[in-house]
Parts: C-alpha cells; structure tokens; sequence
C-alpha cells in the first residue's frame, strides 16, 4: 500500500503524515517506484511535485533515492528530497537509506545515498542499480526486516 499526497494538494496545505517505514523518493521514469512495488511492502513516497503537499513522517524510517546525474556529486540528491530532509522531523526519523542509481555514472553511482548518509549520520544500507534486481528484493527485503530488529526488538 502506497501513501501519496492528492496531485491536486496546494504547498501550503496542511502535510500529509505517514507511518511507513519506508519513505522514497521516484523521478517521473519510475525506475525507483517499480523497485519499492516488488518489496510489498507498505510504502509512502515524496512528492514528485511542489505543488503537492508535502511528506512529513510520524515514525523512524528508511529512505530509498535515486541519484540524479551530476559531477562530483553537485545536483545528485533530487530537490525533492533535499525538501524533505529540510522538514527537522523528517530528518531525526531518518535511520538509514538505500540508494538507487546507474553504473553509467562512474563514481557518481548512488551518490545521493552516500551524501545523505554523510550529511545525517545515518548507514547507507544498501545500493542498486537502475529497478533492482530479484536479488535486490530479497536482500532490500532481509536486510530491512534485520535492520529494523537490530534497531529495537519491537519494531518491524
């Protein structure tokens, strides 16, 4: 299950809350959107738009980002995101992310999951390429359930 702001929200309206887990972040080329589906799990992700209303999150999560193309790292993290991460309570719910992106960028690979990592203290936990594989799935999806148990026995 998905939760999304309504397309017709105003970026003044009130934020819409969410308790997922996992928190992403999907360009219009729904690469990292096809990616999250496969897990099953229950999902929120930012708006793609600043017209929408905003994401602001209730609980600890994960966050999932692409890289966008950029040298030496400029312009990687998507301004969505960095929108996001602005919100003080987004950010202190932030426990890890999982970073999307394209070996095409050489050493810009899942940079956006590295800066952020670096920028909130938090682990970067795992990286891949372009929709993920099933290997992808099943490791995104072990590794989260270990994650979240390692974090604290009570939550999954």
């Amino acid at each position: 299950m998905e939760v999304s702001a309504p397309a017709s929200a105003q970026a003044d309206a009130e934020p819409v809350s969410t308790g997922s887990q996992l928190i992403y972040f999907s360009s219009a080329s729904e690469n990292t959107s096809r990616f999250v589906r496969k897990l099953g799990r229950e999902v929120a992700r930012i708006p793609l738009y600043a017209k929408d209303a905003p994401l602001l999150a209730t609980r600890p999560f994960v966050l999932v980002v692409p890289t966008y193309g950029g040298t030496g790292g400029e312009g990687s993290v998507p301004k969505q995101v960095i929108r996001f991460l602005n919100n003080l309570q987004n950010r202190q719910l932030l426990r890890g992310v999982i970073g999307a992106g394209n070996t095409n960028f050489g050493d810009n690979y899942c940079m956006a999951g590295d800066i952020i990592a670096a920028k909130c203290k938090v682990p970067h936990l795992y990286k891949f390429e372009l929709m993920g594989t099933p290997e992808d799935v099943t490791r995104v999806n072990q590794g989260l359930d270990t994650f979240w148990t390692r974090l604290s026995p009570t939550q999954k």
